[in-house]
C-alpha cells in the first residue's frame, strides 16, 4: 500500500508556473476561491450550532456530508467584518483533511484553471497566522486565494483579546 503525497499548496516554480484548479465561491460580494483538489464536496446550508468563546471566524458546527464540520467564515479569515448573526449560509463547501473544516458561502460558482503565476501575493505582510495565500484578477474580479492548510490557524489566531476569560 502506497500513501500519496499531501498537497502543500506551496507552487513550485522548477519548470515554470504550475497550473492550479480553483473552486470560486461568493460571500456578501466578495470572490474567494480554494484549490479544487482540497474540496470534498459542497453541502446544502444549514445554521450552525454555535460554539461557545469561539473566535467570531468559527460560525460553529454542522452535520454535512457525513461528517461534523467547523464551519468557517472567509470573510472574517480575510479580514473583513464577519458575517451577521444568525449568519446567512445558502452553500457549505466542506474540505479534505482531518481538521473536518467547511466554508460559509452564498454561492458556489464555477472551477476554473489557472497559471501559479497568474496569482500575486496577498497586500498585507504575510504572516503565519493568515490564510489568504493569493490574490487573482478573474474577469476583472478580485478573487481572494484561501490556503486550507492554514485556515484553522487563522481561525484560532484572530480570537477577540479583549474578551474576559474565567
Amino acid at each position: 500500500m502506497t500513501i500519496a503525497p499531501q498537497n502543500t499548496n506551496v507552487a513550485v516554480e522548477e519548470d515554470g508556473p504550475q497550473l492550479r484548479d480553483l473552486l470560486l465561491f461568493t460571500t456578501r460580494d466578495r470572490a474567494f476561491g480554494v484549490p479544487a483538489d482540497e474540496v470534498e464536496g459542497t453541502a446544502d446550508g444549514k445554521p450552525p450550532t454555535t460554539l461557545p468563546h469561539a473566535p467570531a471566524t468559527i460560525l460553529g458546527v454542522v452535520y454535512a456530508r457525513g461528517r461534523v464540520l467547523t464551519v468557517l467564515d472567509p470573510l472574517g479569515l480575510a479580514g473583513d467584518a464577519p458575517l451577521t448573526e444568525p449568519p446567512v449560509i445558502n452553500v457549505i463547501i466542506s474540505l479534505r483533511g482531518d481538521e473536518q473544516l467547511g466554508l460559509a458561502a452564498e454561492a458556489v460558482r464555477e472551477t476554473i484553471t489557472v497559471s501559479s503565476s497568474d496569482i500575486q501575493p496577498p497586500a498585507s505582510p504575510a504572516t503565519e497566522a493568515t490564510a489568504i495565500a493569493g490574490i487573482l484578477l478573474h474577469g476583472g474580479e478580485k478573487v481572494t486565494i484561501l490556503d486550507p492548510a492554514r485556515l484553522f490557524d487563522a481561525a484560532v489566531h484572530r480570537k477577540d483579546r479583549r474578551r474576559r476569560r474565567f
